[in-house]
């Protein structure tokens, strides 16, 4: 192999780093899950991160939006999630990892609408 051939495996594999360091979920406590049940407000279906903004009733005083990562909308459509699946006003229960800092964030496990569909990253599932 040529030393040109080299060096441009070579940069392209140190150019391909700052991709993987920005799908860290370091934020996430991967070892909790917590289940919520609220209104769905918002069904973010964009790149390279979905997200569902949900508004969960608070113990006093006005609901709280809580904002929760999902995967990339091709992630999202080969697990049988489309942009309409999820539509404001609807209510759901979903399981997340939550923010480690404990705000009103997390990350996607899996949804449980209304009607008893539930989704989930990893494919429907039947109840």
């Amino acid at each position: 192999m040529s030393r040109f051939a080299v060096s441009v495996l070579a940069f392209a594999s140190f150019a391909a780093f700052p991709a993987t360091a920005h799908h860290s979920d370091a934020m996430f406590d991967s070892g909790k899950e917590l289940t919520l049940n609220g209104t769905v407000k918002e069904f973010q279906y964009t790149n390279p991160h979905s997200w569902i903004q949900l508004m969960v009733p608070a113990a006093a005083g006005a609901p709280v939006e809580w904002s929760i990562e999902t995967g990339a909308p091709i992630v999202l459509l080969r697990a049988g999630i489309r942009p309409t699946s999820l539509q404001p006003g609807d209510k759901i229960s979903l399981r997340f990892h939550p923010l480690k800092s404990g705000g009103p964030g997390g990350s996607l496990i899996e949804i449980k609408k209304d009607d008893g569909t539930t989704l989930s990253l990893r494919g429907p599932k039947a109840y």
